[in-house]
């Protein structure tokens, strides 16, 4: 936890290697001081086939899943420094967006729990 998923259309993977694209992710959302650089997870789903406004323009958008704990400034902040950061990596790119869901620690298992 947290998991970072990238949707993009396939022209991104063109535009910067998946490794760094992720890197990115990751590096921004470390820095942000709110997981350990262990938890920190990243993949990449890139699209063939998509509509952006009506025509296949480029996108990114990252989806982000988080442990519940964390305020609604930090999670802003987060999602806000993503953006951000892929904006200037991607200046040209038309939509690139991020939104950021909760998991609740009541119902959340994973393999080391059982």
């Amino acid at each position: 936890m947290p998991h970072f998923i990238i949707d993009c259309s396939e022209d991104i993977l063109q535009k910067q290697s998946p490794d760094d694209l992720m890197q990115a992710v990751y590096s921004t959302a470390e820095a942000t001081g709110l997981f350990s650089p262990g938890d920190i997870k990243v993949r990449i789903r890139p699209y063939a086939h998509f509509i952006v406004a009506g025509k296949p323009d480029s996108f990114i958008h990252v989806f982000g899943y988080i442990m519940e704990g964390r305020t609604d400034v930090q999670q802003k902040d987060l999602s806000t420094k993503v953006v951000s950061q892929l904006k200037s990596i991607f200046p040209l790119v038309p939509v690139i967006s991020m939104n950021i869901q909760e998991f609740e620690k009541k119902n959340y298992c994973k393999k080391s729990m059982v």
